[in-house]
């Protein structure tokens, strides 16, 4: 294979990469605990906290907490799952990441 073969690979390989990485990016996580669902952006940037429970008094605000601990960081860990599932591929080149 001649240089110039690989380095057009190579640029075909980047822009599959950044595609892949723009689209997880824009996509929206949703992390879920039992009172609390979290929307998080590819970027793991929060969005969105709902609390969904009416019956919710001051004793509960420390299970609370830990509630939107878990759901974001199920958020995140989605995020996580679908960047190595679309960019693992590309994890074995070396300088890329």
């Amino acid at each position: 294979m001649n240089m110039q073969a690989i380095l057009k690979q190579a640029q075909a390989m980047q822009k599959d990469m950044m595609k892949a990485k723009e689209e997880i990016d824009n996509k929206e996580f949703i992390g879920e605990s039992s009172l609390v669902k979290v929307t998080v952006k590819g970027t793991k940037e929060l969005i969105k906290v709902e609390i969904s429970a009416d019956t919710l008094d001051s004793d509960d605000i420390e299970a609370l907490q830990d509630m939107i601990v878990v759901a974001i960081n199920d958020a995140n860990k989605k995020i996580d799952d679908l960047t190595e599932k679309k960019l693992g591929k590309y994890s074995n080149i070396p300088g890329l990441f």
